[in-house]
């Protein structure tokens, strides 16, 4: 899937390229923020605190989707996307966990940029 030090390469540089839009380097909590605003499709505005957890769990099942691990089932009456999980993401310790997540975000980002 990827190699560790190509994927902290990839890393560091998606995040410096999100410093220059933003202004801040982001942690992976405000990628992941980013990508649920993204995903949500509603622009930025005002969250409470429990939909900034909620667009947190989107752009994780969204990211997670493009492995097959979770499929969009459609949005809400209120237009948030929901996703339920197809196959269950394998056990690993907490740095392969981070890794994992690391690389489909910036095959989000990847292919975000080839659309």
């Amino acid at each position: 899937m990827y190699d560790s030090d190509n994927l902290e390469h990839n890393w560091t540089q998606l995040r410096a390229d999100l410093m220059k839009r933003f202004g801040k380097k982001p942690d992976m909590n405000a990628i992941l923020f980013l990508i649920g605003i993204q995903e949500l499709g509603m622009g930025i505005r005002e969250f409470t605190k429990e939909e900034k957890q909620d667009l947190m769990h989107i752009a994780t099942c969204r990211v997670f989707s493009q492995s097959g691990y979770y499929e969009f089932t459609g949005r809400d009456e209120e237009g948030w996307p929901h996703y339920k999980a197809i196959k269950t993401i394998p056990f690993a310790n907490l740095r392969e966990q981070e890794n994992m997540l690391k690389w489909h975000v910036i095959e989000y980002f990847n292919r975000s940029e080839e659309a």
